[in-house]
C-alpha cells in the first residue's frame, strides 16, 4: 500500500516482549490463544492492607541473563530492565544491526513511565522528620533525604532514562524521544516513530514502551481513583472487559519493543517482515483528566484518522484489539465509539481485550497489543476476551468471548486511550507488495 504522496513505507522486522504471560513473544502468544491469565496476588511489595491485593507481575525473568555486565544495571529501574530485555529480543530478531552503516539513521522512540519509587526510604524520611505536634520539619526531612536516598536511583526514576539506556546499548545516534501519555504512550511512540521514518529522518527506529506501577504509590493512586478491581478473591477472574460485572482494571507490568524499518531498506537485506504500519491516528478528548468523553469523540476521531491514513474503509478491518480496560465507563464508551466508526459493520467486526489476561501494562500496553495484532495476522487466530460471562446491554459487540477464534485476518486496528484524554489508534496490515 503506497499513499498518493509516495511516502516511505514502514514495516516491522523485529519484536520483543517481557510480559506477565511470558518473556518472549511465542510464549505470550501461546498463553493468549489458550486464554490463560497472568493475574495473581501481588508479591513485589506487601499489598495485604490495600483495597487491591492483586496484579499481573512479570515472573521468572532477570536482567542478569541477557546483559554482559549485570552490575551496571543494579540501580536501574525495573521498567528499564524490562525495556532492555525486550529491545535485545527485537533487535536480534530483526537482524538489522549489520545493515546500519550510519548510526545517525537509527533512532529510539519510546513510551516509558516513571521508574522505581523508593517508597520505604520516603516513608522513613517522613516518620523521622515530624516534630512533637506531628508537623513536618523540612530541615530534618532534607537532611534525612541526603543521608538516605541513592542519587542514582533517584535519577533512574525519570521517564526518559529507558530511552537513553536503549540508545546507548545499540549506538542509536539518530532521533531519540520519550512520550508519557499514560495508557496511550507506547502506541503513540510507535506512531511517531513511523512518521520519523516516513519523513526520511531515519531508516530504522526501535520503538515501544515499558512500565511498572506495581508499587505502593501506583496502587494507592489508582485505588483513590477507584479504577482498580477489588475482586481479590478471584485474581484470574478480576479483569473482565465488557462484562456487566466488571469493577476496574488489574495493574500489569512489562515492556514491548518493535524494530520499525523503511520498507526498501528491509527488502534489500531480505528481512522477515511481521507487518506494515499503514495507519496512525492521534487525538485528544479535551474534556477531563480522568474521564473519557461520554460520546467517545476522541476515540471516534483517532480511529477514523488511522483508517484515513491507511487509505481503507472500516469494513477492511478484520480485528480490533480494544483498549478494553475493564472499567465501567471506558468499555461502554469504546463500544459506542466502535459502533459509530464501523457503522453497519460494527457487529461483524471482532473485538477483544487482551488486558483480560495480562492486566493493564499502562505505558507498555499499546506496543504489546500492536504485537498481538501482528501475531493474529500471522496465524489467522484472534485472541479472546476471557472472563466474559455477563453481557452488558451497553457493550454489545462481538468480543470473542473466552476462546480464541480461527479466521482470516489481514488488517487489524489497535486502540490505546489514556488518562488525560489521549487517544491513539494504529492500523497494522499484512505486507502487500
Amino acid at each position: 500500500m503506497i499513499s498518493s504522496n509516495n511516502r516511505r513505507r514502514v514495516v516491522v522486522t523485529g519484536v520483543g516482549v517481557i510480559n506477565p504471560l511470558g518473556n518472549d513473544i511465542e510464549t505470550v502468544w501461546s498463553a493468549l490463544k489458550e486464554g490463560k491469565s497472568g493475574v495473581d496476588y501481588t508479591t513485589i511489595f506487601d499489598a495485604s492492607k490495600f483495597p487491591t491485593r492483586i496484579s499481573a507481575e512479570v515472573k521468572n525473568w532477570d536482567i542478569a541473563n541477557v546483559v554482559d555486565d549485570p552490575a551496571l544495571w543494579k540501580f536501574r529501574g525495573r521498567h528499564t530492565k524490562f525495556a532492555a530485555g525486550a529491545a535485545l529480543q527485537a533487535f536480534e530478531a530483526s537482524g538489522v544491526g549489520d545493515s546500519i552503516k550510519d548510526p545517525r539513521r537509527l533512532g529510539v522512540y519510546m513510551g516509558s513511565g516513571e521508574g522505581n519509587q523508593d517508597f520505604m526510604s520516603f516513608a522513613s524520611m517522613m516518620a523521622t522528620s515530624l516534630d512533637d505536634e506531628g508537623n513536618l520539619d523540612l530541615v530534618k526531612f532534607t537532611r534525612a533525604g541526603l543521608d538516605t536516598l541513592n542519587p542514582v536511583m533517584e535519577l533512574e526514576q525519570e521517564p526518559n532514562m529507558p530511552v537513553g539506556h536503549i540508545a546507548s546499548m545499540f549506538n542509536a545516534q539518530g532521533p531519540n524521544a520519550n512520550c508519557l501519555t499514560a495508557c496511550a504512550a507506547s502506541n503513540q511512540a510507535v506512531g511517531e516513530a513511523t512518521e520519523i521514518i516516513r519523513r526520511g529522518e531515519a531508516d530504522v527506529m526501535l520503538s515501544g514502551g515499558t512500565h511498572s506501577m506495581i508499587h505502593p504509590f501506583g496502587v494507592t493512586g489508582f485505588n483513590l481513583l477507584t479504577a482498580l478491581s477489588t475482586n481479590n478473591d478471584d485474581p484470574t477472574g478480576a479483569s473482565r472487559p465488557f462484562d456487566r460485572l466488571r469493577d476496574g482494571f488489574v495493574l500489569g507490568e512489562g515492556a514491548a519493543m518493535v524494530v520499525l524499518e523503511e520498507y526498501e531498506h528491509a527488502k534489500s537485506r531480505g528481512a522477515h517482515i511481521w507487518g506494515e504500519i499503514t495507519g496512525y491516528g492521534s487525538t485528544a478528548d479535551a474534556y477531563r483528566v480522568t474521564d473519557i468523553h461520554p460520546e467517545g469523540r476522541g476515540a471516534i476521531g483517532c480511529m477514523r484518522m488511522a483508517l484515513e491514513d491507511a487509505g481503507i474503509s472500516p469494513e477492511r478491518i478484520d480485528y480490533v484489539n480494544a483498549h478494553g480496560t475493564s472499567t465501567t465507563v471506558n468499555d461502554k464508551v469504546e463500544s459506542k465509539a466502535c459502533r459509530e466508526v464501523f457503522g453497519e459493520h460494527a457487529m461483524k467486526t471482532p473485538v477483544s481485550s487482551t488486558k483480560s489476561m495480562m492486566g493493564h501494562l499502562i505505558a507498555a500496553a499499546g506496543a504489546t497489543e500492536l504485537i498481538i495484532c501482528m501475531m493474529a495476522i500471522r496465524d489467522n487466530v484472534l485472541p479472546p476476551t476471557i472472563n466474559y460471562e455477563n453481557p452488558d446491554p451497553l457493550c454489545d459487540l462481538d468480543y470473542i468471548p473466552n476462546q480464541a477464534r480461527e479466521t482470516e485476518c489481514k488488517t487489524a486496528l489497535t486502540n490505546s486511550f489514556g488518562f488525560g484524554g489521549q487517544n491513539i489508534s494504529v492500523v497494522v496490515s499484512e505486507l502487500q507488495d
